[in-house]
């Protein structure tokens, strides 16, 4: 009997939210295919090794890089805007997605290094036609890594005042969006 679709991402997302929870030591196969619900063959059937479930790890977070650079095209105020309102975290796919394969880069994992490249490349490459020149886009892109950071400095209770201790939220927000934007598409006169 072939085995359900779902069962590869439900391995995925087991192998994800415990290295988000608990780091890439915990992410063993036996605790990825507890978390799962499976069996540890079962969890072999779909990924051989900790070295494919970080594979197939990064061609998720290609996916889901795919997908935001679609709405990054297409967002009403353009680009540099929405990459620096999306740099906070609002605790989706792409974020939960990142913060494992950021995991897993410092535990010394070329494919997941490789991958957090790529997707950082891919979204300044999306970025570099709407900016002045190359320190324009370095401006852009070290704020929003800013902005990712601090979002970890706030206490986990989810609310937007937490967060607004250390990531600008709500008007602040849209004032440094404003800023950054005016900084980085117009010529200095």
């Amino acid at each position: 009997m072939p085995r359900p679709p779902l069962a590869r991402e439900r391995v995925l997302d087991a192998y994800q939210n415990i290295l988000v929870a608990d780091g890439e030591r915990a992410a063993t196969l036996e605790a990825v295919a507890r978390e799962a619900g499976v069996s540890k063959g079962g969890l072999l059937y779909h990924f051989a090794s900790k070295d494919d479930l970080t594979r197939g790890l990064a061609a998720r977070l290609a996916t889901l890089t795919d997908e935001d650079l679609e709405r990054m095209s297409a967002a009403e105020d353009g680009p540099i805007a929405y990459y620096v309102r999306t740099s906070v975290m609002e605790d989706d796919a792409l974020d939960r997605t990142l913060i494992a394969m950021t995991r897993l880069a410092q535990g010394g994992s070329a494919t997941a290094s490789d991958a957090l490249r790529e997707v950082r490349t891919r979204w300044a490459d999306a970025i570099r036609p709407h900016v002045r020149d190359e320190t324009a886009l370095d401006l852009v892109m070290l704020l929003s890594d800013g902005l990712y950071f601090n979002n970890s400095l706030a206490e986990p209770t989810g609310s937007p005042a937490a967060l607004g201790e250390f990531v600008p939220t709500g008007r602040a927000l849209a004032q440094l969006i404003d800023l950054v934007v005016n900084a980085t598409t117009r010529t200095a006169g």
